[in-house]
Order: structure tokens, then sequence, then C-alpha cells
């Protein structure tokens, strides 16, 4: 759990388990298992158990809450960056409602569910076709292949935010099949000492997508590959990458930054 998050895109993170099993190249230098791993717990995999919070922890969504409504404004709440709501596992079962009885007691928070299990979400959701309209639903889409195959169940669901991770980008993407159906898009490349590079022609080929189908677009990083380019001979234009923390290579795509929200969602402000 974070209050007032270090993840650039959000308000707080919360956790209602850690632990997760890996199902796509997205997952393959896991930030979330290293973190778990430095801290002493063993926790991803099919067969490992997962780490539960105690009610102090479950507590502190209450009190942005109340924030949040004292304030008058609303808070985002990422969840899960340390697991997936929607893993399937009978062991989850229990907290995972639990999960579902504080969203509905915080509605001044809005609920990032990050997933790369879309096709699970309404088997594992109570709502059926009444969700609350402070939850969002997001998937991890970090190429084309995964994109064909997670978007369309994304589009499915009648949340209040339909959003794409696409972080870490892997690959060129083209959404103009469902462009329309999407409200946000965030963008990413990957950091860490094993991180895959992102080209600087997909993170922008995506940006302008988004641009023509009035799609918000969020850049959040580089990560540890900053793109150089180069005008050759006063005319061919050359890009190279240098290797760099992701602090140092930044977030700036073509001299800006984009931190862009979906339409209609008033800015958030930071709460305690």
């Amino acid at each position: 759990m974070a209050a007032n998050s270090k993840i650039e895109w959000t308000t707080h993170t919360f956790n209602p388990w850690w632990g997760c099993n890996k199902v796509s190249p997205a997952c393959d230098h896991c930030y979330a298992e290293a973190w778990a791993r430095r801290l002493g717990h063993d926790l991803w995999g099919a067969r490992s158990a997962r780490r539960f919070l105690g009610d102090y922890y479950w507590s502190q969504p209450l009190k942005w809450e109340a924030a949040a409504r004292r304030v008058g404004t609303r808070a985002m709440v990422f969840c899960a960056s340390m697991a997936d709501v929607f893993e399937w596992r009978a062991d989850l079962s229990k907290t995972r409602s639990r999960l579902w009885q504080l969203i509905d007691a915080t509605p001044n928070l809005d609920w990032l569910l990050l997933t790369k299990r879309p096709h699970l979400v309404h088997r594992l959701t109570p709502w059926r076709g009444n969700w609350p309209s402070n939850v969002w639903v997001g998937t991890t889409v970090e190429n084309q292949r995964l994109a064909t195959k997670r978007i369309p169940h994304l589009l499915d669901l009648p949340c209040a935010y339909r959003f794409l991770s696409c972080e870490p980008l892997l690959g060129p993407l083209d959404l103009t099949n469902w462009g329309t159906g999407l409200d946000w898009v965030i963008a990413g490349g990957e950091s860490g000492a094993q991180a895959r590079r992102t080209e600087l022609q997909w993170v922008r080929d995506l940006r302008e997508q988004c641009v023509r189908a009035g799609v918000a677009f969020y850049f959040k990083q580089w990560g540890a590959w900053k793109p150089v380019e180069r005008l050759m001979l006063g005319q061919v234009r050359t890009v190279s990458y240098a290797r760099m923390s992701k602090k140092a290579a930044g977030r700036d795509l073509d001299g800006q930054t984009w931190d862009e929200l979906p339409q209609g969602y008033e800015p958030r402000i930071a709460v305690i």
C-alpha cells in the first residue's frame, strides 16, 4: 500500500495480496517479484503461497475515502501493483470478495483494476450489468498479439473507464480496431538490469493513434533505454539508445510530457 503513490498516474496503490503467476512476456522481468524477493518473500508461481495483509492495511482506503469526501474531490487507487486481482485461485476468493465490499464502501475513490486476465473479469466480479461508477478496468498490452487477445474482453466490460497499460512496450501496436472503445492509454519502457528496449517510433505511433481517436495518452517513462535522435548530413534522422537510470532517462516525448487523463475525469489532487 502507498498513500500518495510514487506511481505517476495514480494517487494511491492498494494490494489485496502479494504474489502472482507469470502469463506473458511483460511478466518476464517483473518488478513486483523482484521487490518481494528483496524483502525475503517467495510469492511467484502457481504453487507459491500468496501474502495477505491485516486489518490495519485494509483500513487505509477508508481513511482515503474520508479525506476525499472531506475535501470534496476524488482519488485514484491503483489495484494492484504486487498482484493481479483476477488471478484464478481458490484461496483468493475470500479476499477478493472483501475487496469488492471495500470498493462499494469507498465511492469517492476510483479503483483502477489492472489485469493481464481480462477474460476472467466477468466471472470474478459480483456486479454483473450494474457496475459501481468508481471502477475502472485496464489490461496490460505489451505487443500486438496480446492486444488482439485481451482488448476485446476489456471492451465487453460495463465499467466507468477502460484503459490500457502498454508497459513495458515490447513492440509496435495498432489499436485502430478498438480506439473508440478505449478511454486511456498508458505507455512506458522497461526499467531494471534486464530491461528490454522500447523503440521511439513505437511510442510515437501509439501517441498519434490516441490523438486521432480522441483517447487520452499518458507516457510514463523511457525506462532504462533513452532514445537519442540525431540529424545526419542535414536530412536523415537516426536514433540510437543510451542505457541509463530510469530517472535520468526521464519521460519526455518529442520535447514534451504527456499526462492526459480520460475525458470528463477531473484531475486528481493528493489526499491523506
